[in-house]
């Protein structure tokens, strides 16, 4: 009995190292896909009025310019900023800049949560609108971008570090 518990946890180390190295191997890949996928996305349909679910909070947040001409502004950013996380497969040298602009744009992504309280909460601070979760899940965006800008001077993912010293 003794030795199949230790057969099962031998393989189960084995299958566990192989996930967490192709995790470490890909991560970062995915990561840098899945935001340029979002920015492209989401910007994209900034491009085109009616069809973004946010363009009524940039609309109402954003009344100190005139949102006819800042929509395409900000869709035209965000993008560039997909298209820069896209080019990270390619080249890291856009990198800082792709990283700077989405930090730039981020702040203004917040403006609803204090301007617009009554479109983002229905029982603060607890219970969010879909528009309030809209803005919420930047913070998993904010993540994502320190990660991958803890890479860009060659930092990468180690799936098991006592080993690789």
């Amino acid at each position: 009995m003794m030795e199949n518990t230790h057969t099962l946890q031998n393989m189960f180390n084995r299958i566990d190292i192989q996930i967490t190295r192709w995790m470490a191997d890909y991560s970062l890949k995915i990561l840098r896909f899945g935001l340029g996928v979002i920015f492209i996305w989401f910007g994209a349909l900034k491009f085109f009025p009616g069809l973004s679910p946010a363009e009524e909070l940039v609309r109402n947040t954003t009344y100190f310019f005139n949102p006819d001409y800042f929509l395409p502004i900000l869709a035209a950013w965000e993008v560039l900023i997909g298209i820069g996380f896209l080019s990270g497969f390619v080249t890291s040298k856009f990198q800082r800049l792709t990283i700077l602009l989405l930090f730039l744009q981020i702040p203004g992504t917040a403006l609803p949560l204090f301007m617009l309280p009554e479109v983002c909460w229905t029982n603060f601070p607890f219970v969010l609108t879909l528009e309030g979760q809209y803005i919420i899940k930047n913070l998993a965006i904010i993540g994502s971008a320190l990660v991958l800008g803890a890479t860009v001077r060659g930092g990468r993912v180690i799936p098991e570090p006592e080993n690789s010293q």
